[in-house]
């Protein structure tokens, strides 16, 4: 009997079968929303956390993701502009933490981190973010075991690295860096004493083994990542995948739904793509884990719901958020 329906009792593993995940990824629905939701109920609340990602460096990447604006070989290629500077992306903080973001992410379009100014402005950046009394992540790709020390250093507390796919399709969507890559990044990143953020990408014209497989490499990550960004894909004009469908929301659902299974204390975070969803989807997925939105108008290239209809349908559906922020709306409405 295979071992995952098993699972109600909210067991933490990290020896997770494909053939394990892929019997829960296609469970009966309404089975696979309950099983989700009794082990968030045991491991959670509904309290969801409110992340702002704000792209500090735009354009102008050497890697040729096919999903991506910003590749080299996109057609819709975002130009490279200067990257902002220190005082600019604190400014942006405070203004994230006012609408009540908890986490500002900050992300570079870089195929890798290099020393120098560059990176020194990154540490007081992240600095900067934790003085405010915000957690702080990075996304900037590849990195070397000093530059994590440094940014562990400088109270980074999450770094964002992505695997996008399973390591059977990756080669069909990056060429530029290899799947073990991403793995080594995400170990000099957790050697470091940083949380790891990451998570992948769904309606990349990958099959449902691809995404068992994926789900099978981050939920056998020991510890499992603090952070778990599930993103559908948003086909940009111009982008190898430009011609791909939009993925059905259910499957969103079950992918969320599984992910809260496999990795019950993380973070599964609903992220690109959820603009897309009903509100109605977006209901069922933190009814069945998912405890983790970007919040704000726009994401790294693509667009965002606004945070006042984010706020608006998180209080309708009785799902918490920012204390802080909610204590400080309160006093103001009462003036």
């Amino acid at each position: 009997m295979i071992k995952s329906h098993s699972n109600i009792s909210g067991e933490i593993r990290f020896d997770w079968r494909k053939e394990e995940i892929s019997e829960i990824l296609n469970m009966p629905l309404i089975d696979l929303m309950w099983e989700s939701q009794v082990i968030h109920r045991k491991f959670n609340t509904y309290r969801v956390q409110l992340a702002s990602l704000y792209s500090v460096k735009t354009g102008g990447c050497q890697e040729d993701c096919s999903y991506c604006s910003q590749s080299i070989y996109s057609a819709s290629q975002i130009k490279s502009h200067p990257e902002f500077e220190v005082k600019e992306v604190l400014e942006r903080a405070q203004i994230a933490k006012k609408e009540g973001a908890e986490r500002f992410c900050m992300g570079w379009a870089w195929r890798e981190i290099r020393d120098g100014k560059s990176f020194n402005s990154m540490l007081e950046m992240v600095k900067g973010v934790r003085d405010l009394g915000m957690e702080a992540c990075v996304t900037a790709g590849m990195l070397t075991e000093e530059q994590a020390s440094r940014l562990a250093k400088a109270g980074l507390t999450a770094y964002n690295h992505n695997l996008d796919t399973s390591p059977e399709y990756y080669e069909n969507i990056i060429t530029t860096r290899t799947y073990q890559d991403r793995l080594d990044t995400i170990k000099r990143v957790r050697n470091a004493g940083i949380n790891v953020c990451c998570g992948g990408i769904i309606g990349l014209g990958e099959t449902k083994g691809d995404r068992a497989s994926l789900l099978e490499v981050l939920s056998n990550m020991n510890p499992h990542p603090e952070s778990v960004p599930i993103n559908s894909l948003v086909a940009i004009e111009g982008t190898g995948l430009e011609d791909n469908q939009e993925i059905d929301s259910i499957e969103m659902i079950r992918m969320i739904a599984t992910a809260r299974i496999l990795m019950p204390k993380s973070k599964i975070r609903l992220s690109a793509g959820r603009e897309k969803l009903s509100k109605e989807a977006q209901i069922l997925c933190f009814q069945c884990g998912a405890n983790s939105i970007f919040y704000g108008d726009e994401l790294l290239t693509t667009s965002n719901p606004s945070f006042q209809s984010d706020r608006k349908l998180l209080k309708d559906v009785g799902v918490s958020f920012n204390k802080d922020f909610e204590t400080c709306e309160k006093t103001l409405s009462s003036l």
